[in-house]
């Protein structure tokens, strides 16, 4: 009796193990096994924590820039329209002012307005086009879609857009038998969607087991390999009409000095130089450069020379620096509007007043804060060049990685001759060398010519 009575209570201990056993084996099975029915929180996927938060879904990408959402419009900061949509958009952060250039206009918006100029002809949306929050500055993506090839879908619930910005062929497949869309590859990953039988997907990344797809409504997740159908391919298309850019060349090939000319006295020199100098058809004398911050230049031109010049067939293409007043900013000259307009004008007063064939320019050692700024004084420049039948060049290091801001591709869009400065491969203070050796040269021109069409080009 009390071996049976001993006995009862170890036997409740073994299957209590027992049970133990039988509850963690099937938990781990359940957890390893059973997919989880956990549904994501799209707001939360989405980054989204207020009524005006928008997620942009970028070319099947989401995207960590959350847009604003505002009276029906979705805006985009600038530095993410100038960096990932176009380039071309220049923001005046400190008089308020975007400009974008076509070829043959200037296209003008005053921050917190529906207006705007194209040329001197105004314009009107029925939205605002530039809105300013602090130091940050959104651009309806409805006025950025005028001027780019892309296009966007607004959806809400939560707010997201969709854009497109790459054309081209996909991978398509449709959903062969409803499943899950998950937020990783994953049984256990939250659900991101019901997939339907038939549902369209992009099919970003195929996978032994899980495939990474997108949804027509801008979800990015995974699903089963298994459940997704044969792949087609889609091409995708957009109608968008490029600008077209022309340029005022030369019907031979240029053959340009450069003329130093460091006092109105040096002018008086023009006959010898040419007596000297066989069989150029373009001299650029060194006549202009940056005086103060506010874009006005000195001037050291001379119509007598010009007038010489001409009775010899040489065009004058005057030269403008920003490297003698070492007390010039010209970061601050190029960045701020009104500078910046002030030295176009006066340049292009200047070639009109000395009957100049064009314009030279040579802004060197710039700073990478510089490139935007430069590169917009280079698009005004150009429009007013081109409407009075003046040249323009613009002088270039060899490319480097650390020069790739003066984008020399966008320079030649409005420019009508790109400069390469073919030396200086070795100078005072660096190691002994050739200023210009053979295969420093070949390289320049070669690497030139990655960006700018030969024709263009001069070495």
């Amino acid at each position: 009796m009390n071996t049976k009575k001993k006995f009862i209570p170890l036997l409740a201990v073994v299957l209590l193990i027992i049970v133990v056993v039988l509850v963690t084996m099937a938990a781990r099975f359940i957890e390893r096994y059973i997919p989880s029915k956990e549904v994501q929180d799209l707001r939360e996927y989405y980054g989204i924590s207020s009524d005006t938060d928008m997620a942009m879904v970028l070319d099947d990408t989401l995207s960590p820039v959350l847009c604003e959402y505002k009276d029906g419009q979705v805006y985009v900061d600038y530095r993410t329209v100038h960096d990932q949509f176009n380039d071309r958009f220049y923001w005046d952060s400190e008089e308020n002012l975007l400009f974008y250039t076509l070829p043959d206009q200037l296209i003008t918006v005053s921050a917190g307005s529906n207006e705007y100029l194209v040329g001197k002809e105004k314009k009107a949306e029925n939205y605002t086009i530039v809105r300013v929050d602090a130091d940050t500055m959104y651009l309806a993506l409805d006025f950025v879609e005028k001027y780019t090839n892309l296009t966007h879908e607004v959806l809400e619930n939560p707010n997201r857009v969709l854009v497109t910005s790459v054309w081209g062929e996909v991978e398509g497949a449709a959903v062969k038998k409803a499943t899950q869309l998950r937020v990783k590859g994953g049984i256990k990953s939250p659900i991101l969607k019901e997939l339907e039988k038939g549902e369209s997907l992009t099919i970003l990344e195929r996978g032994d087991t899980w495939t990474k797809a997108a949804t027509a409504d801008g979800l990015i997740g995974y699903l089963k390999t298994k459940f997704v159908g044969e792949g087609q391919t889609v091409t995708r298309a957009h109608e968008f009409e490029e600008p077209v850019f022309t340029h005022n060349l030369r019907s031979d090939k240029v053959q340009m000095a450069w003329h130093q000319v460091t006092n109105q006295e040096g002018n008086a020199a023009i006959a010898s130089v040419l007596q000297n100098t066989k069989g150029i058809n373009v001299i650029s004398p060194t006549w202009f450069y940056l005086n103060d911050n506010a874009g006005n230049i000195a001037n050291l031109a001379s119509k007598s020379y010009v007038d010489y010049c001409h009775q010899n067939d040489i065009e004058v293409w005057a030269l403008v620096s920003n490297l003698e007043n070492k007390e010039v900013n010209t970061t601050e000259v190029l960045k701020k509007t009104s500078n910046r307009q002030n030295l176009v004008n006066q340049l292009v007063s200047a070639a009109i007043e000395y009957n100049l064939d064009g314009i030279n320019v040579d802004m060197e050692a710039l700073e990478g804060g510089a490139g935007e700024g430069y590169l917009q004084f280079i698009r005004e420049l150009s429009l007013k060049c081109a409407n009075n039948g003046i040249v323009l060049s613009v002088d270039n290091y060899v490319p480097t990685d650390y020069t790739a801001f003066y984008n020399r591709k966008e320079q030649a869009n409005f420019a009508d001759y790109i400069v390469v400065m073919a030396y200086d491969e070795h100078f005072v203070g660096s190691e002994e060398g050739s200023v210009a050796s053979i295969g420093f040269v070949s390289d320049g021109v070669t690497n030139t010519l990655k960006e700018v069409p030969a024709e263009q080009v001069i070495m």
